[in-house]
């Protein structure tokens, strides 16, 4: 069975939902979708390829992350996951969703099922190891597959990472995540960002501006 992993882009801050699938198994990994149309995007790519989704997971419960929460919930029936430190930011983004202009959002269940550090977990055919990279958020989580990839949410960037202005967010504790975690995997290591394009381990060792903190 081959892996695919699929990237969309949505909502205006324009962040990275993913589809990672192998044979007919398939995890979302923080869903975006906000407008119908986005919606039907993802819908249409699970449907035409014939996936069944097995779980939502979330590297982070910030808006951007988690606007389709609620649809992916009701649509698809798959088991929520998120770390136990970023259910307060879930439940917070109700308070300030209209803010930013989301007068739509639809509050979704908090995820009930608790991601941990260093667990592996499995759906299918699919296994990630979970680990806790807080920084950003409180609970931010990165997945990692064997076969040399990284969900990494909006720890790393490329060039860049993950802003530390927000509730929760610090830079020293960020700057520990990127140096203890993330640098320490392979530099080959593919990094899907929740925000642009891809990159590598290797590449952020040596040029990304974390590096001058």
């Amino acid at each position: 069975m081959s892996l695919h992993i699929q990237a969309f882009s949505f909502n205006a801050f324009q962040e990275n939902t993913y589809v990672v699938s192998e044979g007919q198994d398939a995890v979302i990994f923080d869903p975006g979708c906000y407008t119908k149309q986005e919606e039907a995007e993802l819908f249409a790519y699970i449907n035409t390829n014939g996936l069944t989704v097995k779980a939502i997971l979330y590297t982070h419960a910030h808006i951007d992350h988690i606007l389709g929460a609620d649809f992916c919930q009701r649509t698809f029936k798959a088991p929520s996951h998120l770390h136990p430190e970023d259910q307060n930011t879930w439940v917070s983004v109700k308070n300030y969703a209209h803010l930013y202009g989301f007068e739509n959002y639809k509050e979704a269940e908090v995820p009930i099922y608790l991601l941990e550090d260093q667990k592996e977990i499995t759906f299918g055919s699919l296994t990630f190891k979970v680990y806790h990279t807080p920084g950003h958020a409180p609970g931010h989580v990165v997945f990692y597959h064997e076969s040399g990839f990284v969900i990494n949410g909006d720890v790393l960037f490329k060039g860049s990472f993950g802003r530390v202005d927000l509730p929760g967010g610090n830079l020293n504790v960020l700057k520990k995540s990127i140096f203890d975690i993330m640098f320490k995997f392979p530099e080959q290591t593919v990094v899907y960002c929740g925000h642009g394009p891809s990159t590598t381990i290797g590449q952020e060792k040596q040029t990304n501006y974390i590096l001058e903190f």
